[in-house]
C-alpha cells in the first residue's frame, strides 16, 4: 500500500551539494516518521536522518550541521538537503517510511557519489 521513489542522486565534487527527494504514494496507511538511510559498499545500512509526523528531526553525528531533512505535505514528499559533501558520504541513499506496528517500507535507493 506504500510506494517510495527516491531521486536526486548523482556525482558531485567534495564540498558540493545535492538534494534528494522521496515521493510517497499509496492509500490506506498513516506514517509515523520518515527516514533517510544510506549504505556504503561492504557496510551495514546507517540511519542518516529522521523526521516524525510532528516535525521532530534527528541526525547521525556524521552529518549534523551538513544535512537537513524536511517534508512537503502538499506533495507527499520528503527531502534530504546535503551540503558540504565529503567522499565518505558516498553511498546508496534510501528513503523509508515508518508505519504503525513497526512496519517499515523502503524505496529503491539512489546513488550518491562524492569525488575528492
Amino acid at each position: 500500500q506504500v510506494q517510495l521513489v527516491e531521486s536526486g542522486g548523482g556525482l558531485v565534487q567534495a564540498g558540493g551539494s545535492l538534494r534528494l527527494s522521496c515521493a510517497v504514494s499509496g492509500s490506506g496507511f498513516s506514517i509515523n516518521a520518515m527516514d533517510w538511510y544510506r549504505q556504503a559498499p561492504g557496510k551495514q545500512p546507517e540511519l542518516v536522518a529522521t523526521i516524525t509526523s510532528g516535525g521532530i528531526t534527528n541526525y547521525a553525528d556524521s552529518v549534523k550541521g551538513r544535512f537537513t531533512i524536511s517534508r512537503a505535505n502538499a506533495n507527499n514528499t520528503v527531502y534530504l538537503q546535503m551540503n558540504s559533501l565529503k567522499p565518505e558520504d558516498t553511498a546508496v541513499y534510501y528513503c523509508a517510511a515508518e508505519l504503525p506496528d513497526l512496519i517499515d517500507y523502503w524505496g529503491q535507493g539512489t546513488q550518491v557519489t562524492v569525488s575528492s
